[in-house]
């Protein structure tokens, strides 16, 4: 079995947890293809048995990984979703931060995870993407999100007027710090911190939620991913931000931005023990009385 790993700079505290990863991979007999900044990180601090590959480009992974391994927190596994792109390939995000939504086996978990995946016991949920229709050239070859898509401000002083169309039907003009249209998958992210809805990842919606709207009976309001959304920009500054994910560009407020599922989902492993449900109960201690 081909095994990619991708990951960032993690704490030394952590390092005896992905020895152990590593030892329970080479044991199975698994050839390893590690992105190349994360191999410059741990060379010298782990030897590989035997000595793995490398690789430093998206188009590298197709055909040499059967799944790539997430080493890292939920923004790891963000940054993980722009190398797998449309391959298929299936991507486990192993959790070395905190609250990991989307890297959900934890260090704890290591050994019969991977046991699990190696011996095909997972499930494969297929998650839907956010991409951006038009202006092409925001994002290049990565104008699509997993969690979400963020219009902000730039300037702290003022406000911006953020104009919406579903389907070319006028929603709102939201007077805000900015808006979030997120997926599913991003509901329980940026969008949840704005008091968005928490949606379950095969409901097939969107959900738009006004960052700190002058207009407290504005509401988050969920709609069908097979929208089109229209997206423009008034007020003072003469530009914003937006954001895919943790990519981020500045753009001209007269720009206008269209919005629409992306035409390819990603494949999340996930273990047969875990679902959506039990990982909110997990994850935003739902159930617990916290006096105790």
């Amino acid at each position: 079995m081909k095994i990619a790993l991708y990951g960032k700079a993690f704490n030394p505290d952590h390092l005896e947890f992905f020895k152990l990863l590593i030892g329970r991979l080479e044991e199975s007999g698994c050839k390893l293809l590690i992105w190349k900044p994360f191999y410059d990180f741990i060379h010298d601090k782990i030897t590989f048995h035997p000595k793995a590959e490398v690789f430093s480009h998206h188009e590298q992974l197709p055909g040499k990984a059967d799944y790539l391994l997430s080493i890292g927190g939920d923004g790891t596994m963000l940054d993980a979703i722009q190398l797998v792109r449309d391959s298929g390939i299936p991507i486990a995000g192993i959790n070395l931060g905190r609250m990991g939504f989307l890297s959900s086996i934890s260090r704890n978990e290591i050994i019969p995870a991977i046991s699990d995946i190696l011996e095909g016991r997972l499930r494969i949920e297929k998650r839907s993407l956010i991409s951006i229709e038009s202006p092409s050239d925001l994002f290049g070859d990565m104008s699509f999100a997993l969690n979400e898509l963020s219009i902000n401000k730039k300037e702290m002083s003022s406000m911006v007027v953020v104009q919406v169309w579903i389907n070319e039907q006028f929603l709102n003009s939201y007077w805000s710090d900015g808006l979030i249209v997120a997926t599913p998958t991003g509901s329980t992210a940026y969008s949840m911190s704005c008091n968005g809805p928490i949606i379950a990842p095969e409901s097939q919606n969107f959900v738009i939620t006004p960052i700190a709207p002058h207009n407290l009976t504005v509401r988050p309001i969920v709609i069908p991913d097979s929208s089109r959304i229209r997206i423009k920009i008034d007020g003072r500054d003469k530009h914003a931000l937006i954001r895919l994910d943790s990519r981020v560009c500045v753009f001209e407020r007269e720009t206008e931005i269209v919005i629409r599922k992306a035409d390819f989902e990603v494949n999340l492993l996930q273990r047969n023990t875990e679902n959506f449900f039990s990982t909110l109960r997990g994850k935003l201690n739902w159930g617990m009385d916290i006096r105790n």
